[in-house]
């Protein structure tokens, strides 16, 4: 998966999609696309991250916490 830095729209290679996707794991190792060799992994901090598209990370994915302050009324629906 893809992802761009937000502050300086590097495009980003993620390693691990289920680092990613799990909310316990502030950071990911993934590999910058600069010029045609691979480079090696890094690890980047997911709240540095966002979709190509310039849409933020789900918060789903950043904080482990984010049905605590969900409404009842919110999840049954």
């Amino acid at each position: 998966m893809f992802l761009k830095q937000q502050n300086d729209d590097a495009l980003i290679e993620v390693i691990s999609v289920e680092d990613l996707a799990n909310p316990m794991h502030d950071k990911v190792q993934g590999r910058i696309q600069d010029g045609q060799e691979e480079q090696d992994p890094k690890s980047f901090a997911k709240t540095e991250l966002i979709f190509p598209s310039g849409e933020s990370l789900p918060r789903c994915w950043l904080d482990s916490h984010y049905r605590e302050n969900t409404s009842p009324a919110a999840m049954a629906s």
